[in-house]
């Protein structure tokens, strides 16, 4: 894998908050150089406190580049079953929204332990639409009454994975498991909200009729406009968003024209 190229000097930053409940604009850098241990530590204190960041202008980064910067914010997982763009593991192409993209959902919380982390590339960007929408699972939790937030602290959830993991020919138990429906982030201690309409079927203990109506209303609370941030993608922006405490959905209004991005996920650990 080829290295990034040395700075001379620390890089400039700028952090620019895009909306009230999550969502942050970087400027000032360059990711096709290295970026010195202080201003990471300042870019990730910034990803922790909004969630959601975008790093402008990294129109000239290489996979090889994105790779490295990756592996500066943990270890790079290569999923179960999409396959990675040739020559780059780890690198999934992100085109055409789909039925599973337009759904509000955090990424591949099938797993034991889904992606801490995403970081997402432009690379092809219609003249308009393509739009993505982030769903904050803190404001979400916190929004709820103290009765409901104290009945969903008891309950577990059990997530599936998709249709392509059968068209894979994984075991469904493969790609089955339960995770708490409140989970508290392991860096910042808060609680985020983590069911989803991708991977979730139902509470353990519960049958799918049962557990719908509730599941439908949770729901309904990540869509509220409140609760959200709608990223307009720029020719060159790098979004890194908290699998662990967001969701997110693709707007599919492109009318066909080509959208073409580059995901890389960084490992997890279990949610508690």
């Amino acid at each position: 894998m080829a290295m990034m190229k040395s700075m001379g000097r620390a890089q400039q930053l700028g952090v620019r908050k895009l909306a009230g409940a999550l969502g942050a604009e970087i400027t000032g850098l360059d990711l096709t150089r290295t970026v010195d241990d202080k201003t990471l530590a300042d870019v990730r204190a910034a990803f922790l406190e909004n969630q959601v960041i975008c790093i402008r202008g990294q129109h000239a980064m290489t996979p090889e580049d994105q790779l490295a910067f990756a592996a500066r914010w943990g270890e790079v997982a290569v999923h179960p079953y999409v396959p990675s763009i040739e020559g780059f593991p780890g690198i999934m192409r992100i085109s055409d929204p789909t039925a599973i993209t337009e759904t509000w959902h955090a990424d591949t919380t099938h797993a034991a332990c889904p992606p801490a982390l995403t970081l997402l590339l432009a690379r092809v960007l219609p003249e308009v639409g393509g739009d993505t929408m982030f769903s904050s699972g803190y404001r979400v939790y916190e929004s709820l009454s103290p009765g409901l937030q104290q009945a969903l602290a008891t309950l577990r959830a059990v997530h599936h994975g998709t249709e392509l993991a059968s068209s894979a020919g994984l075991d469904e138990s493969a790609v089955t498991t339960t995770h708490p429906v409140v989970r508290t982030h392991p860096e910042t201690g808060r609680r985020a909200l983590f069911v989803n309409g991708n991977y979730v079927s139902h509470f353990e203990g519960w049958n799918e009729g049962e557990s719908a109506p509730l599941l439908q209303y949770l729901y309904d609370q990540v869509a509220r406009p409140e609760h959200t941030y709608r990223h307009r993608w720029q020719d060159g922006d790098l979004i890194i968003w908290d699998n662990r405490c967001t969701q997110h959905a693709v707007v599919a209004d492109t009318g066909g024209a080509e959208r073409v991005l580059h995901r890389v996920t960084i490992a997890g650990d279990t949610p508690v």
